[in-house]
């Protein structure tokens, strides 16, 4: 398997001379995969970054190792596992995915580890966890950084013996299943705040997979666009077939501090208002849209202001809390009352702040 299975769906045209003055891309050929029998699906790009990421896939996932996934979110990162489940001796088994921040913490062991019947109020019959479901397949535990104290040790077990109970039960249950787990917070710095273990985070960081976001991958902007126009467009059974040049400068500048999914929400919105053959997309879409950390102080809650505000001391005093120089010095708090600040507002390190030495050795 090789690296010339990167996925081409959508190829860029040289500029073709048309009676409009205006220069454009057509976009109605689409060439197929370099090699068709061996591809990443659903992933699209050509850039050094994604290559690198695709690379390490094909390195870990014939293996049973868990790997970590880290990166912003809207990156890819479940498509990411996707791939390493489906180049996998396991791909024919179940892959089973759970959203640790979209469950409330008090439902969440017993979405991932099941429960008997009458084990709390309101559990009338007995439930299989996504653990169990998961049994000689791949379990996929996004936004891992969201999980509480609580249950790490719980989790910690399963992961290390692949052994655990349902809620009201005292029988061991054993699985066989490979762990992916993502996040888009810094774990290492939760683990200095005592918000996340560090013996967790050792079992979960044996293969570390660094996404880069998309504006690291600026050469992959016009494959995706391309993707997204003919997929909105199929969807809405409209014809577009041409991109304005300067649409698609537009859209390789702009930053997208919501990387692929933001990009994906543009693209369909522009495809909606789009009233002919050519993509419209007005300047206003991308001006209108507030880069991360650069909002603007007017018409902005209470709530945010604080957020704001709170956010920026951390950064100058490297997230460090405690201490003459840290944080809840410099705003006038216990270390305490800062921390209860920071869970209330949804504060926590991301990627983001990660230095490049940390995301350079997740590459490795």
């Amino acid at each position: 398997m090789g690296l010339n299975s990167l996925t081409y769906p959508l190829q860029y045209e040289d500029p073709r001379p048309k009676t409009d003055p205006e220069i454009t891309f057509d976009i109605d050929g689409i060439e197929e995969p370099v090699n068709p029998e061996i591809d990443f699906e659903g992933i699209i790009g050509r850039s050094l970054g994604l290559r690198r990421v695709l690379q390490m896939v094909e390195t870990v996932a014939w293996g049973n190792s868990t790997v970590l996934l880290l990166g912003e979110t809207g990156t890819g990162k479940e498509l990411i596992a996707r791939a390493i489940h489906s180049h996998s001796p396991r791909r024919d088994r179940p892959f089973v995915k759970l959203n640790c921040a979209a469950i409330p913490t008090g439902l969440l062991e017993s979405e991932l580890f099941g429960h008997e019947r009458g084990s709390f109020t309101g559990a009338i019959a007995k439930k299989i966890g996504r653990l169990e479901l998961a049994h000689q397949g791949s379990l996929f535990l996004d936004e891992i950084g969201d999980i509480s104290l609580e249950l790490q040790p719980k989790l910690l077990r399963a992961v290390q013996e692949r052994e655990f109970e349902r809620l009201g039960s005292t029988r061991t249950q054993r699985v066989d299943v490979r762990i992916v787990a993502a996040t888009h917070r810094d774990l290492e710095g939760m683990i200095l705040e005592k918000l996340f273990r560090s013996d967790l985070y050792y079992r979960l960081n044996v293969f570390p997979i660094y996404i880069p976001p998309l504006r690291e991958r600026p050469e992959d902007i016009p494959l995706l666009v391309q993707h997204f126009v003919q997929q909105a467009a199929r969807q809405m059974c409209k014809k577009i077939d041409t991109i304005p040049a300067e649409t698609m400068e537009a859209l390789a500048r702009y930053r997208w501090p919501g990387n692929i999914r933001e990009l994906e929400n543009v693209i369909e919105r522009a495809v909606i208002l789009s009233p002919g053959p050519v993509l419209r997309l007005s300047p206003r879409d991308l001006n209108s849209r507030v880069p991360p950390d650069q909002s603007a102080d007017r018409y902005q809650t209470l709530e945010e202001v604080e957020r704001n505000h709170i956010l920026r001391t951390l950064k100058e005093t490297r997230w460090i809390l405690s201490g003459p120089s840290g944080a809840a010095s410099r705003l006038g708090l216990n270390r305490s009352t800062l921390y209860f600040r920071m869970k209330k507002l949804g504060v926590a390190r991301s990627v983001d702040s990660c230095s490049d030495s940390q995301k350079i050795l997740a590459m490795r």
